[in-house]
């Protein structure tokens, strides 16, 4: 049979894990970023995902296309560059016949109301960035509905895991809780939340990419380990460490003040409902499609590996 090309859009978190995985399983990888390098064995294109030109001769002879990208955390940079990635990938998608599997969040479904959130949950975004995403969201879906490219998307709620450094438990939480034992965190630490283990992210855009055609077409929650709270995984990031980090968090009133002058806090402190209640995402309807056996890595393990990394990434600085 001969060699399949995936291409992977995307060199933060998710996108170099994934191609990784794709490569291991014989596939020929591509992976797509701005800048930097790629995973060993791995074909390398620098260059912009939202120009349609470079985007389809990045995709050319793809058999999936995997769209794993995230501008700058910021209404208006989601605004200005996520429906032009959509637009590119849906081009390209069109144009090679590739399956495209987009990588997406949570936002559009705002609050849970105290139920879990899964593909019945209802558009209902409360902030900025979830309505943008909605938008994007349905864009990509109704291009599967046209007929202008072969689409399934993948939600997963926060990250948490080795490469996670844009996460809550990644460059704002690591470099204090190596040094000094506390890690920062802006949100409530005492509510159930969901967090989607990275390697368990790509090995689930993996199965999509290469599940029968009955998957595409709509939105899959991705599987995760069971919600607790975050104070909770914190503790077995300590255990892990053999060391105590002590929870250092930020009352929701400081939480606006800071925002004022530091606009990463102000794009986050939209998002903070998520911590208000409990946040629990249910993948039933991913295992009743792909079987009871689908395995996550469970939350000692996923600590576990996360301390590992963050000791080689942030240890030495």
């Amino acid at each position: 049979m001969p060699t399949e090309l995936h291409v992977v859009f995307g060199g933060g978190q998710i996108g170099p894990r994934l191609a990784r995985r794709l490569r291991a399983r014989g596939h020929a990888v591509r992976l797509v970023r701005r800048s930097g390098a790629a995973p060993e064995g791995v074909d390398l294109r620098l260059g912009d995902a939202a120009d349609p030109a470079f985007a389809a001769a990045a995709c050319e002879g793809a058999a999936a296309i995997y769209h794993c990208m995230n501008p700058a955390y910021s209404a208006a940079a989601w605004g200005r560059e996520l429906p032009r990635l959509a637009d590119s990938l849906i081009a390209a998608a069109g144009r090679s016949g590739a399956r495209l599997v987009v990588l997406d969040n949570l936002y559009m479904l705002g609050r849970p109301g105290g139920r879990p959130l899964d593909e019945d949950s209802p558009v209902a975004p409360v902030s900025r960035k979830g309505e943008i995403r909605a938008r994007v969201a349905a864009r990509f879906l109704e291009a599967h509905r046209r007929g202008e490219a072969r689409v399934v998307v993948a939600r997963a709620s926060d990250f948490y895991g080795p490469g996670g450094t844009g996460t809550h438990f990644g460059d704002a939480f690591w470099p204090d809780a190596l040094r000094r034992g506390r890690g920062p965190l802006l949100l409530n630490p005492d509510t159930p939340h969901t967090y989607h283990f990275t390697d368990d992210v790509a090995a689930g855009l993996v199965t999509l990419g290469a599940a029968p055609e009955d998957v595409l077409g709509r939105w899959w929650m991705l599987p995760a380990a069971p919600a607790e709270p975050s104070r909770a995984l914190v503790e077995r990031f300590s255990a892990a460490l053999g060391r105590p980090i002590r929870v250092q968090g930020m009352p929701r009133a400081l939480v606006g003040l800071v925002g004022l002058f530091m606009p990463i806090v102000r794009e986050l402190a939209e998002m903070m409902y998520q911590w208000d209640e409990p946040f629990v995402t249910s993948d039933r309807r991913w295992r009743e499609r792909f079987g009871p056996g689908v395995e996550v890595t469970d939350l000692d393990a996923g600590a576990r590996a996360t301390v590992e990394w963050a000791v080689r990434h942030y240890g030495a600085r």
